[in-house]
């Protein structure tokens, strides 16, 4: 069958299963980049992504034979809440294999929807090799996080609510990883709204698509540590790949810091709590990585399964990186006084003391000095200069981190 069809199919079949999610329309954004921009709150769906959608369609199209030993697979944390929750649903028993670097509250969270978790393995593809072998072992039916034209069809139902909302859609920025939602996607606008413009966002920690898209093949990259760990991926898929080559327009590849400061911003600003993953389309806007841009945009926000450790150190980068704090060392003769004439030198700044600490037993101090480590609160870039132009102009000597 094609893919289009599959595609409708799903969208009947999903449609009072999965929560339709909001179109929102951002003031703020669109005033700051100068075209409409709009974003897609799949952060907003149940279990706090988009993957359900793939995970339900390819379970309910199932025969109750094909799932009489369960359902196997695995993932990084939101194709494995997607299985979990489909299979109670349906209830069917669920095997997950997840990474041993899986953060916690993703591993309760696919837990609590009663299936049953192994970790093994550094990353996502060894969770899935592990995950292949055992399937083969017990019989169960395996789901595949992309690479699967029931899974990409799932996924494609967020085109058809966009469309139906905003037919006028002229760009559309998506989060890529294996493939299987930018391939859904694209599939279904490119047959509805050919002229859409479909740009893929990756982070550079994980290169896999853009270098596949690019040579023609699905090629393995090494995949680094990442904020957007839900679409790090060492090699797309041998079915997406062909799907995106046809349909996407291009690949564009954005930093570590660029996703901190993006999810950051969609806190303050939209009250939108992202993972990393999910900010990626943001990310690529905010720092310039796409030309040429007209019209009404949508940013896909693919997630929100963030935990709370990760989400205080996103904020800490995210700050450091648009110039809202700055970090310095500043050497201190060890007297009565000086720690009091640098907080007042530094009050005159109009910058705020967060945090401080004394060091006076470094090896490399002379006798009678002290180190005083700084954490400020500034105002942004700008901010940052005058403070260190300002703090240099009265004698202190400074070592910015």
């Amino acid at each position: 069958m094609p893919l289009y069809e599959l595609i409708q199919e799903a969208y009947d079949r999903l449609r009072k299963r999965v929560r339709r999610t909001e179109l929102i329309y951002s003031h703020h954004y669109t005033e700051r980049l100068g075209l409409p921009l709009y974003f897609k709150c799949e952060n907003l769906q149940r279990t706090g992504s988009f993957k359900i959608r793939g995970a339900l369609n390819f379970m309910t199209a199932q025969t109750r034979e094909a799932l009489k030993n369960g359902v196997i697979t695995a993932s990084a944390g939101n194709h494995a809440q997607g299985v979990a929750f489909s299979a109670d649903l349906l209830g069917v028993k669920a095997t997950i294999y997840m990474p041993e670097i899986t953060p916690p509250q993703k591993v309760q969270a696919t837990r609590d929807y009663g299936a049953e978790i192994v970790l093994v393995g550094k990353n996502f593809d060894e969770a899935c090799v592990a995950a292949q072998e055992a399937q083969r072992s017990t019989g169960a039916l395996f789901v595949h996080p992309f690479d699967d034209e029931l899974v990409m069809a799932g996924q494609a139902t967020i085109a058809l609510e966009i469309l139906e909302e905003l037919p006028d859609v002229q760009n559309l920025l998506i989060p890529v990883g294996g493939g299987g939602l930018i391939a859904g996607i694209a599939a279904a606008i490119r047959d509805r709204s050919p002229r859409v413009r479909i740009i893929g966002v990756e982070s550079t920690a994980a290169q896999s698509m853009s270098v596949s898209f690019a040579a023609g093949t699905p090629c393995e990259v090494p995949v680094k540590v990442t904020l957007a760990d839900g679409i790090a991926v060492k090699r797309p898929g041998q079915l997406t790949l062909p799907i995106i080559r046809a349909c996407v327009d291009e690949i564009v590849l954005v930093e570590e810091e660029e996703i901190a400061q993006s999810i950051v911003s969609l806190l303050e600003r939209t009250k939108l709590l992202v993972e990393g993953a999910g900010a990626v389309p943001l990310a690529a806007l905010l720092h310039g990585k796409v030309r040429e841009l007209r019209g009404k945009t949508i940013c896909l926000l693919s997630g929100g399964n963030i935990d709370v450790k990760t989400i205080a150190q996103v904020v800490e980068r995210g700050l450091l990186a648009a110039g809202r704090y700055l970090r310095l060392t500043v050497e201190l003769d060890d007297l009565p006084g000086a720690l009091a004439r640098l907080a007042t030198d530094i009050a005159e700044t109009r910058a705020n003391i967060f945090h401080i600490s004394h060091d006076r037993r470094s090896k490399s101090l002379a006798l009678g000095r002290t180190d005083v480590s700084l954490e400020l609160e500034t105002r942004g870039d700008g901010h940052i200069r005058a403070v260190i132009e300002h703090l240099e102009m009265k004698g202190y000597a400074l070592t910015v981190e």
